[in-house]
């Protein structure tokens, strides 16, 4: 698969089967990312692979919240900008109501916030979560850094066969997540990513894309 096969074919995969990922592959991706970009080369991102058991009960915690209602631990960053406008908030809207459908989960559904929570806190029953923090210390540059990063790390599971779905809807839960990882008041969870192999005979759903006039303004062509 070469790069530009890899960047279209991948997607945010909300469906996982429960094949084990080997983990020499998970060791030859997360080796090859070393590579990507970093202004002034800190590398400011640190990665937990939870797996087996560790991953079970991290789960089987963070559903237990989720089914409560527990609206989750207060955020370190926000997730949007507080007043979204058009274009943004119009491709959220029609994204989210793309992603819900697909689940199965219909917009007036009044458990409907309960019961993304609880498909989210089993990261889709992915067999691997990876966690990316940073350390507080790290400004907005080294966030885009781990960005970076962490999109080299799903071009190369894709290269692998793999999928993934990153989740910054594990920062609800961080604290629960810290205690399963062991991550130190130090560090700042950006995401979760969920990875393993395509369930099959599920809806797939690919959400649509702005035209590359709307993004990229051609300057001296």
């Amino acid at each position: 698969m070469d790069v530009y096969e890899a960047v279209d074919s991948r997607r945010a995969v909300r469906a996982f089967s429960d094949k084990p990922v080997p983990g020499e592959i998970l060791g030859r991706v997360l080796a090859a990312a070393t590579r990507a970009p970093s202004s002034g080369n800190l590398q400011p991102w640190h990665v937990y692979v939870v797996t087996g058991e560790p991953l079970a009960e991290l789960k089987r915690r963070a559903t237990a919240r989720a089914l409560a209602g527990d609206p989750g631990d207060e955020r370190e960053y926000p997730m949007y900008p507080a007043e979204l406008t058009s274009p943004y908030a119009d491709r959220f809207s029609a994204a989210a109501a793309q992603r819900y459908q697909a689940l199965g989960i219909e917009r007036d559904d009044p458990d409907r916030p309960a019961k993304i929570a609880a498909l989210n806190s089993q990261a889709f029953g992915a067999p691997v979560v990876l966690f990316c923090y940073l350390d507080r210390t790290m400004g907005p540059g080294q966030w885009a850094d781990a960005g970076m990063h962490l999109q080299t790390v799903l071009l190369l599971l894709r290269a692998e066969g793999l999928h993934s779905c990153p989740q910054v809807m594990w920062t609800m839960y961080r604290r629960t997540v810290g205690k399963i990882v062991g991550a130190g008041d130090r560090l700042v969870l950006f995401c979760g990513v969920a990875v393993g192999f395509e369930k099959e005979d599920v809806p797939r759903l690919r959400t649509g894309r702005a035209a590359v006039t709307e993004t990229v303004s051609f300057i001296g062509t």
